[in-house]
């Protein structure tokens, strides 16, 4: 049920431009073994992560595979039930909703505001029906359109996103990754949401088809006033993209900060070494340009290291990394760090690229 500390909450004390905030979210999977399948510990998939989106803005989510985006941007969705924390919605009318303690039966009203666009267009869709009945079933279900307004909607809705509405009629194996990927954006687009979770959304696509989604996403963002939460791993892309970049590591936040700030000047060792694999394009900067290859793996998230859980990788750790867990603490603007030296430290962002200088000389 709802909280009813929510609905109670002063009018001054809601932010106006937060469309989401996620406060100490924990998703932690519970490890069994045995004949008898018995409990013996926890996979911390996601431990106390806290980020807030605004309207209209994108805000990124990186980090290696296995990291715990994607777990986070499920548990948005509430596909996973959280183990703790808060998801709190701010409606466009009303008082704040936390989703995670809202029942499946509620939910149907804020997932027509909250959509998902998935990873790969050639499972999402399903192969036998045709992109009618795959974009009108979400019309219908929630009793947005039928009949012939129903068709009307679908084809207004692949007219948006740069498909002909004649293909309506069409099964999705007759169509390119690029143009099922329209597909599933117009499916997501269905009930005007507001807020979309992008789920490495471009990086099952051809190369040359990259940039015509990013642009078409952005076209849609400026048209309808769309919030993104766009999860990663390419950071060339989520520079392109995004406004605000939240760094994850082993189911913890480690930086947060503005894009520019960040590929600026990271204060993380973990985000350095991020950075370091974004390809410079301009070749005056190639050899300047050093890759981090960090020593040893990830940490395993069912039996993390004690104090910070990069410091077995960070070439920069000292004694005091290894026994106590650094918070994350605010810093300068709207950036964030869980790094015990980071006003100390001074790392490497990525080098500026010909167009940047260009910039910089104008000004």
């Amino acid at each position: 049920m709802v909280n009813p500390a929510l609905n109670t909450l002063p009018a001054a004390t809601v932010k106006d431009d937060v469309l989401l905030e996620v406060r100490g979210l924990k998703m932690w999977f519970p490890k069994r073994k045995g004949f008898f399948k018995q409990q013996t510990s926890y996979v911390k998939a996601v431990d106390d992560v806290s980020f807030s989106i605004k309207r209209g803005e994108t805000l990124g989510l990186v980090g290696e595979s296995g990291c715990g985006k994607t777990t986070v941007g499920r548990c948005v969705l509430r596909v996973y039930e959280p183990t703790a924390g808060e998801i709190i919605y701010h409606p466009a009318q009303g008082a704040p909703v936390d989703l995670a303690q809202l029942p499946r039966t509620d939910l149907v009203q804020y997932r027509q505001q909250i959509r998902m666009i998935f990873q790969d267009p050639y499972s999402s869709l399903n192969p036998r029906l045709t992109v009618l009945e795959l974009v009108g079933e979400v019309l219908k279900v929630n009793n947005l359109a039928s009949g012939s307004e129903l068709q009307d909607r679908v084809a207004a809705l692949l007219r948006r996103v740069g498909l002909r509405p004649e293909y309506m009629r069409r099964y999705p194996h007759a169509f390119s990754g690029g143009e099922r990927q329209r597909i599933v954006i117009a499916r997501a687009l269905a009930t005007n949401p507001r807020l979309i979770v992008a789920d490495e959304a471009i990086s099952a696509l051809d190369v040359s088809i990259r940039a015509q989604i990013l642009n078409l996403l952005e076209d849609l963002q400026a048209e309808l006033g769309l919030a993104y939460l766009f999860i990663a791993h390419d950071l060339s892309v989520v520079r392109h993209i995004c406004d605000r970049v939240n760094v994850m590591y082993v189911g913890k936040l480690v930086e947060t900060a503005e894009s520019t700030a960040l590929y600026g000047q990271p204060k993380h060792p973990y985000t350095e070494a991020l950075l370091s694999a974004v390809p410079i394009h301009n070749p005056r900067h190639r050899d300047k340009g050093r890759r981090i290859r960090l020593q040893g793996e990830v940490a395993d998230p069912a039996n993390p290291p004690s104090g910070c859980y990069f410091h077995p990788r960070c070439r920069y750790a000292q004694a005091r990394c290894s026994t106590e867990a650094p918070p994350l603490h605010a810093l300068d603007g709207e950036r964030a760090v869980a790094c015990h030296f980071a006003e100390d430290l001074a790392l490497r962002g990525v080098i500026p690229t010909e167009k940047d200088e260009e910039n910089h000389e104008i000004q």
